[in-house]
C-alpha cells in the first residue's frame, strides 16, 4: 500500500490540506481536523475519477485504490489543536522555541521548517507523557 502525504495546516479559520503527488494539486479545507479529512478523501478521490475520465495516466497503485492517505500535521495545525490545552510558556519550555515564534507559528504569519515542526510535535508528545505520569500517579 503506497502513502500519499497529504499536509495539513491551519490558515486562520480553517484546516486546509493539500498535496501534488499526482497529475497537479488536490486541496480542501474544513473547520475541525476530521472535516478537512474528510472533504480532501472526497476531493482526492474525485481528482482520480476527473483524470480517468479525461483520459491522464494515474499510476496503477492509485487506479487500483491502493493507496493511504498520510495526514501529516503541520507547526501550524499541530498548535491550533494544542491551543487551551497547553500553554505556548509550558511548549516553549520543552521545545526551546520563544513564545512569540510559536504564535507566529500559531497564526500563520510564519511557516516553521521541517525540523521546527519536529520540535513541535516532539514537545507535545513530552507534555503528553508528564502529564500522563501525574495521572498515573493521583
Amino acid at each position: 500500500m503506497k502513502k500519499i502525504a497529504v499536509l495539513v495546516e491551519w490558515s486562520g479559520d480553517n484546516f486546509s490540506a493539500g498535496t501534488g503527488e499526482i497529475n497537479g494539486v488536490v486541496f480542501a479545507t474544513g473547520k475541525t481536523l476530521d472535516d478537512v479529512k474528510q472533504k480532501f478523501a472526497e476531493a482526492f478521490k474525485f481528482h482520480i475519477e476527473a483524470s480517468l475520465a479525461d483520459g491522464d495516466k494515474l499510476p496503477n497503485y492509485i487506479v487500483k485504490g491502493k493507496y493511504e492517505l498520510d495526514f501529516a500535521l503541520q507547526g501550524s495545525a499541530m498548535l491550533h489543536l494544542a491551543d487551551g490545552l497547553i500553554t505556548r510558556s509550558a511548549l516553549s519550555r520543552v521545545t526551546g522555541i520563544n513564545e512569540k515564534q510559536l504564535s507566529h507559528y500559531l497564526t500563520g504569519h510564519r511557516k516553521p521548517r521541517a525540523e521546527q515542526n519536529e520540535k513541535i510535535a516532539a514537545g507535545i508528545i513530552t507534555i503528553n507523557k508528564q502529564i500522563n505520569a501525574l495521572a498515573s500517579i493521583v
